[in-house]
């Protein structure tokens, strides 16, 4: 976990100039060579043309490297759910334990069907249990980076943090 939280801080902010570089790109004639230029059937037009194509230019360009580094961010904030609090969905993460749940203890481990581990970290119990792939939710806290587990057809939950 801890290794991870670098990467994708690092990403976020790479993604974030995305936007501001688009607003600043030199017009095209500057990014190619006479020759390209000329190839290209770009000398033909006039100069007005030329800068309503630069205007094009930077505002696509612009439009996708808004939509790429929005998409980028909510693949990270997907993946990495329950490790950080980005103060997205406060939606329940609803999965299924893959294999047999046998309640709750301190340390125990819960594998998710979607990949993700989670570990309890209190002392909540639920003795007497034996479930095959029940259906659980996990709940953000209200404060903090906290998350709950709940097993379908019981009320009690136990704290739980992300392991992978």
């Amino acid at each position: 976990m801890l290794r991870t939280r670098p990467l994708i801080v690092a990403t976020l902010l790479a993604l974030a100039p995305l936007a501001v570089f688009a607003q600043s790109l030199p017009p095209i004639q500057q990014e190619m060579t006479p020759e390209q230029f000329k190839a290209a059937g770009l000398d033909k037009l006039s100069a007005e043309e030329l800068a309503r194509l630069n205007d094009w230019l930077n505002r696509k360009i612009g439009d996708e490297s808004a939509k790429a580094a929005k998409s980028a961010k909510e693949v990270i904030e997907t993946e990495h759910r329950g490790f950080f609090n980005f103060g997205g969905s406060s939606e329940p993460i609803v999965s299924r334990i893959s294999g047999e749940f046998r309640g709750f203890g301190r340390g125990r481990q819960y594998t998710l069907d979607n990949g993700q581990v989670w570990q309890q970290s209190d002392d909540a119990t639920l003795a007497g249990v034996k479930l095959s792939n029940p259906e659980v939710k996990i709940n953000p806290g209200l404060i903090g980076n906290v998350w709950y587990l709940s097993v379908q057809g019981y009320n009690a939950r136990a704290k739980v943090q992300r392991t992978k």
